[in-house]
């Protein structure tokens, strides 16, 4: 990288996703230069990406402009573009234009992508949904599926689904996906309801939770007409069908993967320590060992759990937090003083499942709640892990309550525009997203 120009800086932050913003938010305020490199110039709230492949909100409700988030820190530099390469020994990060960025400091926050387990089709055919412009595709597909022909007529296998993976993500896209489709045939616009199966190799539905979570899942999906078939992987995924590794078909031109996450393929064969899904392994204080001044965190990091055995999973509030301490810890180093270990505040595990349906398990010991309460949960906990970046969570609750509150289900943007959440902030301030309609290949955040 010496022969590229070259940025110098206290610290790099490598992704400018919960983890990576929190990281350097916190820097900010103590008047720390940061670079601050990402190849999209906003930040996506993760939570609601599959609201947006729904057509409930718009992509730009859940994509906020970095610019907005750092105006009052004038020391975070803010440099779009593709991270192509990291160097740990030197804290650098190269860009696909040919810039270095190097600093003291490195924090690498790039993320996660799909994972696919090698299954023939499913990189080329499927949609993943971990990022905005995942689920503008996914959308903009399914739109392009709902277009009525010459004679006005929407195909009766528009809304015919296959989604694949039985954590939050699948859950909460096929319990979306089954209300879009009784909306589509009470308003008309759909000959019959669609096909929306839900398929994991899994015994049971949101893996993580207990028992009486598994259940609840189950029954609201199967009572909001999607079919869950457990117990049985995809083999294979075409254009026009998915074929499952129990011999069956399934017809459908629309495939949602939900299946896995691996780590952003920038740090795929960097000289790191590295784990299950490809993540950079870290120490207690989240530094890599061997690189003292390297940081990992959030999606792209196998964060250790400070009680139990393993790591922690990949969630949004471990990378919001994860973020900020490695930032007090490099806080820490640059005053003399040692670096402490992670201690993670478990704020619980929910998903939502569809108006008023969710559910949550919360404290020490995992309480269990489900139905309206387990939603205002839900609610709580992600208008905090937004006011980490936003300062308008008032938006948010009002945004969330009026839509959760509604009897009526879900109505598509080819009927009525998605209610906007009003952030009430410079009209300039919109993110860029550039979009295709058909499954782009795996990428990083970063």
């Amino acid at each position: 990288m010496t022969d590229a120009p070259v940025a110098d800086t206290d610290v790099v932050v490598l992704g400018g996703g919960l983890a990576g913003v929190a990281c350097a938010l916190r820097l900010g305020d103590e008047g720390v230069r940061v670079s601050l490199v990402d190849r999209n110039d906003y930040h996506q709230f993760q939570p609601l990406l599959y609201q947006v492949a729904t057509s409930q909100l718009p992509a730009e409700d859940v994509a906020r402009p970095h610019r907005s988030i750092f105006r009052a820190h004038p020391t975070v530099e803010l440099r779009s573009g593709e991270a192509t390469r990291v160097d740990p020994p030197t804290r650098s990060v190269l860009l696909a234009g040919g810039d270095v960025v190097r600093g003291t400091h490195l924090v690498i926050a790039a993320g996660g992508r799909a994972e696919f387990f090698g299954v023939p089709g499913a990189a080329e055919h499927a949609y993943p949904l971990y990022s905005v412009e995942d689920a503008e595709r996914l959308r903009l597909h399914l739109q392009d599926l709902l277009a009525p022909d010459g004679a006005g007529q929407r195909p009766e296998d528009a809304l015919d689904v296959v989604v694949v993976g039985g954590g939050p993500t699948g859950v909460e896209v096929a319990g979306a996906l089954a209300e879009l489709a009784d909306a589509l045939v009470q308003l008309g616009e759909l000959p019959r309801r669609g096909r929306i199966v839900l398929v994991d190799r899994g015994a049971t539905l949101l893996g993580a939770f207990s028992e009486k979570s598994h259940a609840y899942a189950l029954h609201r999906l199967t009572k909001q007409g999607a079919e869950v078939r457990l117990g049985t992987g995809v083999a294979a995924v075409h254009p026009d069908r998915v074929e499952l590794d129990d011999g069956s078909v399934l017809p459908t031109r629309t495939v949602v993967w939900g299946g896995g996450e691996s780590a952003a393929g920038v740090v795929a064969g960097v000289d790191l320590p590295s784990g299950r899904g490809g993540r950079v392994d870290v120490g207690p204080d989240l530094a890599v060992v061997g690189h003292p001044q390297v940081y990992a965190v959030g999606d792209v990091a196998n964060i250790p759990a400070a009680v139990d055995p393993g790591v922690l999973p990949q969630l949004g509030s471990v990378a919001q937090q994860s973020g900020r301490w490695a930032a007090e810890n490099i806080l820490r180093d640059r005053a003399g003083q040692p670096t402490r270990p992670f201690h993670y505040k478990d704020k619980g595990i929910m998903a939502m499942i569809g108006r008023n349906a969710a559910v949550a398990e919360v404290g020490r010991h995992r309480h269990q709640v489900d139905g309206p309460v387990a939603f205002a949960a839900w609610l709580g906990v992600h208008a905090m892990l937004l006011s980490g970046s936003h300062s308008r969570t008032d938006a948010f609750l009002s945004w969330a309550w009026d839509y959760f509150d509604r009897d009526h289900a879900a109505v598509v943007e080819s009927s009525t525009t998605p209610r906007r959440i009003a952030w009430g902030d410079d009209e300039a301030d919109l993110p860029t997203i550039a979009v295709g309609r058909t499954p782009a290949a795996p990428a990083g955040s970063a």
